[in-house]
C-alpha cells in the first residue's frame, strides 16, 4: 500500500511538471548574432548575423511611433544606433532586453527641451490581453515589443554588447534633430 502512494506520487509530480509548459529560459547554439535591426515602418525586428538575417519579427512600437523619442512620456521608440547592455529575467513583460538609451546626443536633445528624455527602453514580450503582435496597434510607452515566445527567443539569441539599429520612419526623416 505504501510503495503504491509513492508511485502514484511520483506519477502525479511527472505529469505535473510535463505539463508545465517548462522554463521561458532557452538556450541557442547558432550563429552569433552580430546586429540587431529594428525598421519602424515596416514594423519589422531583425536578428542578424553580419549580412545574413537569422531570424526576424513582428513588432509594436510605442503610442506616438514616428520620430524620435525625444523625452520622458512621448511615446516614441528611440531612432538610431544602440547597444543590447542588459536583461531583466523578471520584467513584468515576460523578459526583456535593454538599449542603452539615452546615450549623450539623447541626453543634449531633451535638456535642450528643458526636458528628461527617460530611459528603461527595452524589446519585451506580454502584449496587454487581447492584443496582438501584428504591427496593427502601438502601445508601448517606448518598447519594442513582441510575444512572450518570441522574447524567450530573442533572450536566448542576442547578447548584451550587440548593437541595435532602430531605422527612423519616414515620417521621422522630415523631422531635424535639435543638436548635432
Amino acid at each position: 500500500m505504501k510503495l503504491t502512494k509513492i508511485l502514484m506520487v511520483l506519477l502525479a509530480v511527472t505529469l505535473v511538471s510535463a505539463c508545465g509548459g517548462g522554463s521561458k529560459f532557452k538556450s541557442y547554439n547558432g550563429p552569433e548574432v552580430t546586429q540587431v535591426i529594428v525598421d519602424k515602418d515596416a514594423r519589422r525586428m531583425y536578428l542578424m548575423h553580419n549580412k545574413r538575417v537569422l531570424k526576424h519579427y513582428p513588432v509594436q512600437l510605442g503610442f506616438q511611433p514616428d520620430g524620435h523619442k525625444q523625452r520622458e512620456g512621448d511615446g516614441r521608440t528611440p531612432e538610431g544606433h544602440y547597444l543590447i547592455d542588459k536583461r531583466n529575467p523578471n520584467s513584468k513583460f515576460h523578459l526583456s532586453i535593454g538599449i542603452n538609451y539615452p546615450n549623450e546626443r539623447d541626453i543634449a536633445n531633451a535638456l535642450a527641451l528643458g526636458r528628461d528624455p527617460g530611459g528603461d527602453i527595452f524589446v519585451h514580450g506580454g502584449p496587454p490581453k487581447g492584443s496582438r503582435i501584428d504591427g496593427s496597434k502601438d502601445w508601448t510607452w517606448g518598447c519594442i515589443a513582441v510575444t512572450d515566445k518570441q522574447i524567450e527567443r530573442i533572450y536566448a539569441m542576442v547578447e548584451n554588447g550587440t548593437p541595435i539599429y532602430i531605422k527612423p520612419s519616414r515620417k521621422s526623416a522630415m523631422r531635424p534633430m535639435l543638436v548635432n
